[in-house]
């Protein structure tokens, strides 16, 4: 079994690192180069930044701060937000990330994750997908612009075809469970991670260190992503890496 990773992640707005609940009212936490810098030092085993407005104002990510970020760390480094053509992801890993997340644009021309993956190589482009449960099918859907838009396709139908197209890892987002710190949506996780032969990392709900726990074994997670508990200190990633490895959950 692959290490399980730990990763926090920097939804960044205007410039600055916010969070919300169930992806709405967003209050401040910080510079990002800051946490950036902070997260490395700690531990971490990855980092994910989000322009999360960038889709929605039909912009690109801020690069000035991707390359301010990337000149403070030395672990891998994931960006999404705005990022719509082959062309913006060159730019993003000349800034210098990693790999490159990306969502709506995905949804909406699926042959971008192909392109992606031919140019850059697959281990470059992870989808993320903001997932929320639709009573009305009996599973969940997939939402775009920062969750605002309901797509009318089943998450299941897409993490699959992602796959086929070409993604490296799936960045898999309860909308139920964002921010919450309820625990991680353990049902949606472990049907995505049953669907696909991929990396998925399991973001939304993370609140406790036993949650992490839950969503490594029961969920089958390879990576766990969160922002609230770290950014306001609830949760440190060395203590949170000691509990996991006491429990023995293997972590890098």
């Amino acid at each position: 079994m692959l290490a399980k990773r730990i990763i926090p992640c920097l939804d960044v707005k205007d410039g600055r690192v916010v969070k919300g609940v169930n992806f709405e009212n967003l209050r401040d936490a910080g510079d990002p180069v800051e946490l950036a810098a902070l997260y490395d030092r700690e531990g971490a085993d990855e980092l994910v930044f989000l322009d999360i407005s960038a889709s929605v104002e039909g912009r690109q990510t801020m690069i000035e701060v991707v390359r301010k970020t990337a000149g403070e760390i030395s672990i891998p480094f994931t960006v999404g937000g705005g990022i719509s053509q082959v062309e913006d992801m060159k730019r993003i890993l000349r800034a210098g990330a990693d790999k490159i997340g990306i969502n709506t644009a995905a949804v909406l021309n699926p042959q971008l994750i192909a392109d992606g993956a031919r140019r850059f190589g697959s281990q470059c482009i992870v989808v993320a997908v903001d997932a929320k449960y639709n009573e009305a099918w009996g599973e969940w859907e997939v939402y775009t612009h920062g969750g605002r838009k309901a797509s009318g396709i089943r998450a299941l139908e897409w993490v699959r075809k992602a796959e086929e197209l070409g993604a490296g890892e799936l960045l898999l987002t309860s909308m139920d469970a964002d921010g919450t710190k309820d625990g991680f949506d353990i049902a949606l996780t472990s049907a995505v991670a049953d669907a696909v032969r991929i990396p998925v990392i399991a973001s939304g709900g993370a609140g406790t260190k036993d949650d992490f726990v839950e969503v490594f074994t029961q969920g089958k997670a390879d990576a766990g992503l969160a922002a609230t508990i770290f950014h306001y200190k609830e949760i440190s990633i060395p203590e949170l890496k000691q509990d996991l490895k006491q429990k023995g959950v293997e972590i890098r």
